[in-house]
């Protein structure tokens, strides 16, 4: 279909002819998904897009903007340095991470995210936190009972690490 259109003939008739001649010559035989009905997907406008996605075996991440990536970024990295063997590993994990934040901070395109620097000695310390080994009732002594002056401070939510209180 590299030849173009004669100017006597308008669009719709030259279309035909076309699609005529290569159905003449075979061309529309032995397609794949011939005589099957094209696949509903449900009421998701997308339906298309994930069957293609799962067919191709990858991932929607790349369709993402580059501030929703981080952000799951920094929600998963909890889990992320959990798995990581040595406080090395889990800062080199940490530095591309927030070497990847400036770069977006600096010149940030797609829909505008609040993303800060992740604090490298706090992702360690919660690493080593959960690293430790933890005493057992039967090891522990028995007359030690928690002080109540020094009682564990709670968790540190995710929005606290991206939005951190005045002080």
């Amino acid at each position: 279909m590299t030849e173009r259109k004669p100017s006597n003939l308008d669009f719709e008739s030259w279309i035909d002819k076309q699609i005529r001649e290569a159905t003449e010559r075979g061309e529309f035989e032995n397609l794949p998904g011939a005589g099957k009905p094209i696949p509903r997907g449900s009421d998701d406008e997308n339906w298309w897009l994930k069957g293609y996605l799962r067919k191709e075996g990858a991932s929607g991440d790349a369709l993402l903007p580059p501030s929703l990536l981080l952000r799951r970024d920094i929600e998963r990295l909890p889990a992320t340095v959990r798995e990581l063997s040595s406080e090395q590993a889990v800062r080199e994990t940490v530095r591309e991470l927030n070497k990847r934040i400036v770069e977006w901070l600096r010149l940030p395109h797609g829909p505008y995210v609040r993303v800060a620097p992740v604090d490298t000695e706090e992702v360690v310390a919660q690493w080593r936190a959960e690293r430790r080994p933890s005493r057992s009732p039967a090891t522990a002594p028995a007359n030690t009972a928690p002080s109540p002056d020094r009682a564990d401070p709670a968790p540190t939510r995710w929005w606290h690490r991206l939005f951190p209180r005045p002080t």
